[in-house]
């Protein structure tokens, strides 16, 4: 019931941050796409998990530590705790915007909440800093009351965070739950395959997109595991395959990613003729987004 009540005050905000993200989107994305390399290192490729995520946890600890330290009088610790906190919370907010660039639809507005909430927090709780360091003895009523006003709005940009990732499913592996079963050959449902032009295929009730080259015939998921793209709609760079939507790269013959913003690996499967014509395909490995 009370989780009702939160999505209808964040659906009122829709308004006003559907536009302003829009616009922020396309800023970022001119600036951070051209920049792969650190797009690639602040996505999390290289972890393997968005490394926003991974970061969020620290700020919320420590200032709920110098809100601890607050009360019990300990100023050295709680201005470090704070500090800390502020500084934590702009470094997971770089991680968080190289996300934002390849959000979309009724995402991209909520995470647009998200993120002006928690500048709000930040502003407010540099100002309990700045405080802090102007009255080291006197009285920190105030720079203590700022410092739980912006802890309260970081839990609030908290929770509009999870419903981005939990409710709307952002910057998950697309493939985390499709695989119940242990793989086994299929036959697919086409038998000539162009060389070196992605071509979708149906294995079962998987979509593949297969690609020719020469004798070798590489197949993945057509399902993009960053967002769902349709790889089959992608173009071939080098020996990989690129998403038309947010130009993650896989590696054709492992499915291992090679560019952001995908932090998971792409399905992989092995091909062979099958008896009497045309192919079929295995699962190669557990799909759990990491291929080994």
């Amino acid at each position: 019931m009370i989780g009702r009540w939160l999505v209808r005050i964040l659906e009122a905000n829709e308004g006003w941050a559907k536009p302003l993200g829009d616009f922020v989107q396309k800023l970022l994305a001119a600036i951070l796409r051209p920049l792969w390399p650190i797009k690639d290192l602040l996505n999390g490729k290289w972890l393997g998990h968005s490394l926003h995520a991974a970061l969020t946890d620290a700020p919320i600890g420590l200032l709920l530590a110098g809100l601890v330290f607050d009360f019990l009088d300990m100023r050295a610790a709680a201005d470090i705790a704070i500090g800390l906190g502020l500084v934590s919370m702009l470094v997971a907010a770089f991680a968080g915007l190289a996300d934002y660039t390849d959000t979309d639809d009724r995402a991209r507005w909520v995470a647009t909440v998200h993120a002006t909430l928690m500048s709000f927090a930040i502003v407010v709780l540099l100002v309990s800093v700045v405080m802090r360091l102007g009255a080291p003895t006197g009285d920190r009523s105030i720079a203590i009351a700022l410092a739980v006003i912006g802890f309260a709005i970081v839990s609030a940009g908290a929770w509009v965070g999870g419903e981005v990732v939990y409710a709307l499913g952002n910057m998950v592996n697309r493939h985390a739950w499709r695989f119940g079963t242990s793989a086994r050959w299929t036959k697919l449902d086409v038998e000539e395959i162009p060389e070196g032009t992605p071509t979708k295929a149906k294995a079962g009730p998987q979509t593949l997109v297969l690609v020719r080259r020469g004798e070798t015939i590489h197949a993945l998921h057509d399902q993009c595991a960053h967002a769902g793209g349709p790889l089959s709609a992608g173009t071939i760079v080098d020996d990989c395959i690129e998403c038309p939507w947010h130009f993650s790269r896989y590696e054709l013959s492992t499915g291992r990613r090679k560019r952001g913003p995908t932090t998971f690996d792409q399905p992989a499967y092995e091909v062979r003729a099958a008896d009497g014509g045309g192919w079929e395909v295995r699962r190669i490995g557990s799909g759990t987004g990491q291929n080994r």
